[in-house]
C-alpha cells in the first residue's frame, strides 16, 4: 500500500467515517461513535506495518467495528421502516465501511480474497470509504436539504453505483463501467445540488465555500473516475493508479468529503443553534 493512500485511508478512518456518524444524527450511534478510535486507530497503526499477522490482527480490530457499524442498518432500517432515498443512501453509508475493512483485511494478510490482487485490495479500502460511505452520506444529507426529483435520484443513484461497482470487480469490466456512470451521474447531481440549493440556502461566507469547494472538485474527479473506468473496459489509454490515487483519490479525499463533512457540521451546529433560540 503506498504512502499516499496510507494517508487518504487514514483520514477515512480517524475523520470521515467518525463525523459521518455524527451526522447521521441517530441518538442508537452514539455508543460506536465515542468507541469508534478503539477500532480504527488499530487499523490506522495497520497500514504501516508489513504485510503478516501483527497487521492482520490489528486490521481485524478494525474490521470488528466496521461490521458493528454495518449490523446496525437492518436494526436501525427495523426501526424506522423506511425506504425513503434520503434513508437508503444512510444505510449505505452505514455499511459501506465494512467492504473496505475486509479488503484491508485480506490484504494486510496478503491474501488474494476472490482472486482480487492485493493492488486492488488495496485500492478498493479507499474507494468504499469515500465513494461508498462519504458520498452515500452526503447524497442522502442533500436529498432531505433539496427536496425534488433530483434529490432523490442523487439519494439513490449513489448507492446503486456503488454497488454496481463492486458487482463489476466480480462481473468484469463492463459491469464496472456501468457502475461508474450511475455513480458519476448521481454525484455530479449532488454537486449541482449542492451549488444551486444547498450553498445559497443562506449559508454563512465559510460553509458557502465549503460547499462550493466540494461541488467544484467532485466534477472533476468523477471526470477521472469516468476516464478510469471507460479505460479498463475497452482498453483505450487512461490514467494509472497512482495518479488516479494522487488526483480522483486525494481529490475526493480532501476537496469533496472532508469540505463536504465540514459544511455540513456547520449547518447542523447553526440548526441547532436556531433550535434553542427559538
Amino acid at each position: 500500500m503506498s504512502v499516499l493512500v496510507g494517508l487518504i485511508v487514514m483520514l477515512g478512518m480517524l475523520v470521515i467515517v467518525p463525523a459521518g456518524l455524527r451526522l447521521v444524527g441517530d441518538p442508537a450511534l452514539d455508543r460506536i461513535r465515542r468507541l469508534w478510535p478503539l477500532f480504527a486507530v488499530p487499523g490506522a497503526v495497520a497500514l504501516w506495518l508489513p504485510r503478516g499477522g501483527t497487521a492482520t490482527a490489528l486490521a481485524a480490530c478494525y474490521a470488528l467495528g466496521a461490521l458493528a457499524l454495518a449490523a446496525h442498518a437492518p436494526w436501525r432500517l427495523a426501526r424506522t421502516r423506511s425506504a425513503r432515498p434520503a434513508e437508503i443512501a444512510v444505510l449505505t453509508a452505514l455499511v459501506t465501511p465494512s467492504v473496505a475493512a475486509l479488503a484491508l483485511l485480506a490484504e494486510r494478510a496478503g491474501h488474494e480474497l476472490f482472486g482480487f490482487g492485493l493492488g486492488i485490495l488495496a485500492l478498493t479500502v479507499p474507494h468504499f470509504h469515500f465513494a461508498g460511505c462519504a458520498a452515500a452520506l452526503v447524497a442522502g444529507l442533500v436529498c432531505r436539504a433539496a427536496d425534488g426529483a433530483a434529490g432523490r435520484f442523487a439519494a439513490l443513484s449513489v448507492p446503486l453505483g456503488t454497488l454496481l461497482v463492486l458487482v463489476g470487480y466480480f462481473v468484469g469490466d463492463r459491469a464496472e463501467l456501468a457502475g461508474a456512470v450511475v455513480l458519476t451521474a448521481g454525484m455530479w447531481t449532488v454537486a449541482l445540488l449542492t451549488w444551486r440549493s444547498v450553498r445559497t440556502a443562506g449559508r454563512d461566507r465559510a460553509t458557502r465555500v465549503l460547499l462550493a469547494v466540494s461541488a467544484a472538485v467532485l466534477v472533476a474527479t468523477m471526470v477521472l473516475a469516468l476516464s478510469w473506468a471507460l479505460g479498463e473496459a475497452t482498453g483505450l489509454p487512461h490514467p494509472t493508479p497512482t495518479w488516479m490515487a494522487a488526483t480522483h483519490g486525494l481529490g475526493n479525499a480532501l476537496g469533496f468529503a472532508l469540505c463536504s463533512l465540514l459544511a455540513w457540521r456547520r449547518i447542523q451546529d447553526r440548526t441547532h443553534q436556531e433550535g434553542r433560540t427559538a
